[in-house]
């Protein structure tokens, strides 16, 4: 090489030291760019839930405050385990809150400010004492584990079955399965009771809720068909006639037909019944048992779903009724954010 050229070779290196520099100060303008882009979505998301929560929370405790008020009104619950007044789709609890801007329920601030985003409220409360309930089928007949399924209740399930065309099989399945679950949740913990833990511990959890009746062998089909009809409630508790459907009633009520119980549910809309024997009378005189029926109710169960923008946030929860005191025995998150494709398993329609 000789001292001519040398210039321009060091010209060339300097020029490609430069670019790689240039280089390195853009990917590194690039990833801190992209850092900051992320913490900025990450709090915006973070801020949304938040802000999502606690308008969900106050939109709940906006339905306690409704049965609470309905149940002063009308002195429902007067003691604990029973209730002294009816409750039928007529209230104001039996509503359902179509989705509806949350500014139109605010008395002040209604002009929305620039950048304000537009949040969206809906939900419904259903009477849970409007559908089966599970819990009154499993029988203790000592304080131990030992137990058998209540033949009411067996037969209330069989004929359930039947008129929404399920299939035998799995109520076989069911039955077996709850059993078992319902007398080991009862085995006791301790060294006595170690022998038949070991023959407990293959039974099944006890379920809490609907949609978990799949752990006992149930297709997820059979439990989307039942989910309007059965619940699963922390006590043994009575069917409200004046919010049960027409398929709990044929199959709740012995000797009854399904044509009987629709025109029951049509002459309850026009007219609810305040105590037991009116709705036996409309019942053609059918002998009903406060064990088993009641004109009103202590458990409901609320569904809320909240849009702000592009997200959403749903929760159902379970709500006791009981002495004036309403407060809640569970809660829980809906995953997603599109709407479930069918609100009838949450919500019990006011319509025959």
């Amino acid at each position: 090489m000789n001292a001519k050229s040398l210039p321009h070779t060091q010209r060339g290196a300097a020029l490609i030291s430069a670019m790689l520099v240039v280089s390195l100060v853009a990917t590194l303008a690039g990833a801190a760019l992209w850092q900051q882009w992320r913490h900025v979505e990450v709090e915006s998301a973070e801020r949304h839930r938040v802000q999502s929560a606690w308008l969900l929370n106050g939109a709940l405790d906006w339905s306690r405050l409704i049965l609470r008020e309905d149940g002063l009104a009308s002195g429902a619950s007067g003691t604990t385990g029973t209730s002294s007044a009816a409750d039928h789709l007529a209230e104001p609890w039996a509503l359902p809150l179509k989705e509806a801007k949350l500014s139109t329920f605010l008395a002040q601030d209604q002009q929305a400010r620039d950048g304000d985003p537009e949040v969206f409220l809906s939900g419904q409360v259903t009477d849970a004492q409007s559908r089966i309930n599970l819990s009154n089928w499993f029988e203790a007949t000592d304080g131990q584990r030992a137990g058998q399924l209540n033949p009411r209740l067996q037969a209330v399930m069989s004929r359930l079955f039947s008129v929404l065309g399920l299939p035998a099989a799995e109520l076989a399945v069911l039955s077996r399965e709850w059993l078992a679950a319902a007398q080991a949740a009862r085995t006791p913990l301790n060294a006595q009771g170690a022998a038949s833990l070991g023959n407990a511990s293959s039974a099944s959890l006890l379920p809490q809720q609907i949609a978990q009746l799949q752990w006992l062998g149930l297709s997820r089909e059979t439990v989307e068909r039942l989910a309007p009809h059965v619940t699963i409630l922390p006590e043994v508790t009575p069917i409200n006639l004046n919010t049960a459907s027409a398929e709990v009633i044929y199959a709740s009520v012995p000797g009854l037909d399904l044509a009987a119980a629709q025109q029951f549910v049509q002459q309850r809309a026009r007219a609810h019944f305040a105590n037991l024997p009116d709705a036996s009378k409309a019942l053609g005189g059918k002998d009903l048992e406060a064990r088993w029926h009641t004109v009103g109710s202590r458990f409901f169960q609320v569904w809320g779903r909240l849009r702000m923008e592009d997200r959403t946030q749903e929760e159902t929860a379970l709500i006791l009724r009981d002495a004036g005191n309403v407060r809640f025995v569970w809660r829980q998150k809906i995953a997603g954010i599109l709407s479930p494709p069918k609100r009838e398993s949450l919500l019990q329609s006011s319509q025959p």
